[in-house]
This record gives structure tokens, C-alpha cells and sequence, in this order.
């Protein structure tokens, strides 16, 4: 599947350009902490009513994500099931991002295609239609969650974090309206991330 071409005044990063940023960042740390705890989250996904309301015949197993989990947990599938290349990047990320404080919180990782299914139809039913149900949820097929290639991060504070110094480890925000929503981009090591498409529905990923 073929992506957009990186913006070519994207200004390029590298990681280490990133650790001496986190010196800097330090001092803003409780900033992002207050705004995370004080205002609606920019990281919380729709999907959270969905998966509340989960009646719980899908599990862990399925990909269901306890409360708390973090990017090293390897006993819950939704973390240990993700592409090996992009669990190393979010860690990577994760550990450096540590040291300012920032905690990367997994929302949701890996999925089964039962689990994904099970959402499709939660959101169509909560939005009313399959159009706006696609908005925010793709179907088992083309989920990159089923593969294993995507990863939902929270709380705000990281999201904010992730959007300033997620290149530099091939982390990219895909979707406008998802800002907790990350996928490995190598290039973007070098390039900057590629232009985000609005929402999942001008993914050519999602016409197949």
C-alpha cells in the first residue's frame, strides 16, 4: 500500500536531537500534566464508550486492554502481538519520554478480527450509519490494528509529546481525527511523518 510523500519542508529530526529537547521539555512537563487531568482528553477515542459498553465475551485474549497498561507489558496480547518493529519504536519512545515524566499509555494495541467485528458493529450502532461508523472504525480486513501495525497511546500529555518528537522514532499520527492513533513510518526517521489524511475513510487502506 502506497503512502503520501512526506512534505519536503518537513523539518527532519533525529533522536538525538529529541534527548537534548527532553532537557527543555522538562521544564513544561507540568503543564501537559495539568492540562491532561484538568480538561477533556485530547486522546480519548470514541471507541472508549464502545469498548465500555463491551460486554466481555472478547477479553485480553481478543485484544482488550486493562486499565494502565504500558508499552512494556509483554503478558497482554493487544501489546505482545504488535509488529515487533513498531513495539521497539514505542519503547524506545516510551523510555526516553520517561525521563521527563511523560508516561505512554497503551489504549489499545493489537486486535483479534472477532474483537474488531465486534466494534464495527458497536459503532455503527452508535453512530447510525456505516459511513459515519467508518469514520472512526475500519473493518476486520483492513484494520491495522488486526495486523498488529497500529497503536492507540493517551493520556494528552503524551499524544503532546508524541506530535512534537515522534518522527525521530518512526511514529506517526495517520489520522487528523485520531490523534492517539500511531503507525510506524521509517522514512519518517529522515523526512518527517507524511501529510495525515482526515480521517480513516481517505485511507486508500480502507477501499479494499
Amino acid at each position: 500500500m502506497s503512502y503520501r510523500e512526506p512534505a519536503p519542508t518537513r523539518v527532519r529530526r533525529t533522536r538525538s536531537t529529541v534527548l537534548a529537547a527532553l532537557v527543555v521539555g522538562a521544564a513544561v512537563v507540568g503543564v501537559l500534566t495539568w492540562q491532561s487531568t484538568t480538561t477533556s482528553s485530547t486522546s480519548a477515542s470514541p471507541l472508549d464508550f464502545l469498548r465500555g459498553e463491551h460486554g466481555g465475551a472478547l477479553g485480553e485474549a481478543d485484544g482488550a486492554v486493562p486499565d494502565g497498561t504500558s508499552v512494556f507489558d509483554d503478558d497482554v496480547p493487544a501489546v505482545a502481538n504488535l509488529d515487533p518493529a513498531l513495539l521497539d519504536a514505542v519503547r524506545e519512545a516510551a523510555a526516553d519520554a520517561a525521563t521527563i515524566g511523560v508516561q505512554l499509555v497503551v489504549n489499545s494495541g493489537w486486535r483479534s478480527a472477532d474483537y474488531q467485528e465486534q466494534l464495527l458493529r458497536e459503532a455503527v450502532s452508535e453512530y447510525g450509519s456505516e459511513e459515519e461508523a467508518a469514520r472512526w472504525v475500519a473493518s476486520p480486513e483492513t484494520s491495522a490494528h488486526v495486523s498488529g501495525d497500529a497503536i492507540d497511546l493517551g493520556p494528552s500529555a503524551a499524544t503532546a509529546w508524541l506530535s512534537e518528537y515522534g518522527a525521530a522514532y518512526g511514529l506517526c499520527q495517520i489520522y487528523d481525527n485520531e490523534p492517539w492513533h500511531y503507525e510506524l513510518r521509517p522514512d519518517a526517521v529522515e523526512d518527517g511523518c507524511p501529510p495525515r489524511y482526515a480521517d480513516p475513510t481517505e485511507d486508500p487502506r480502507m477501499q479494499q
